[in-house]
Order: structure tokens, then sequence, then C-alpha cells
């Protein structure tokens, strides 16, 4: 038998990894800030500012949502479009 964790719980193991990974996020943004030139128009970064809308946010499926930002539509016959040979 398997019981849930709690929220409480959760946090306390998870909270210095979160809080890692949004430091790391925003060293990142503050770099591109920095540099030369400008990445605004950019459909990246579009992605990157829609899917922290989604990490923002407090509906479910956050992972789920996010990774569909970043991934291709499926389409059939991908393998010869891309060329890729079946083992």
């Amino acid at each position: 038998m398997s019981s849930a964790a709690t929220a409480p719980a959760v946090l306390d193991r998870e909270f210095l990894d979160i809080r890692a990974r949004v430091l790391e996020l925003a060293a990142a943004l503050d770099r591109l800030d920095r540099a030369d030139g400008s990445v605004g128009g950019d459909a990246r970064m579009a992605a990157i500012a829609q899917a922290i809308d989604i990490v923002r946010d407090s509906k479910a499926d956050r992972a789920e949502r996010v990774q569909l930002i970043f991934s291709r539509p499926y389409e059939k016959g991908w393998r010869q479009k891309l060329g890729v040979v079946p083992r």
C-alpha cells in the first residue's frame, strides 16, 4: 500500500532543486538580455515565454503542456521525411 505525499512534504523535498532551476533559467535570460543583438522576434523566445506562462498558472498537467510547446506535431511518414533509417 502506498500513501500519497503531502504538498508540504513534496515542497520540503523539491525546494532546493526547484530554486536552482529557476535561478538557472533567470541567469540564461539575463545572458540573453546582456548579449548584443535581439532575439525578440525569434520563435524560440516566444515558445519560452509561452512555457513560462504555463509554469506560472495553476492548471494541471503543466509538464505535458510545456513539452507540447517544444515538440513537433506527429506526422505520418516522419522517418522518410527526416531520412531516418529503421534498424
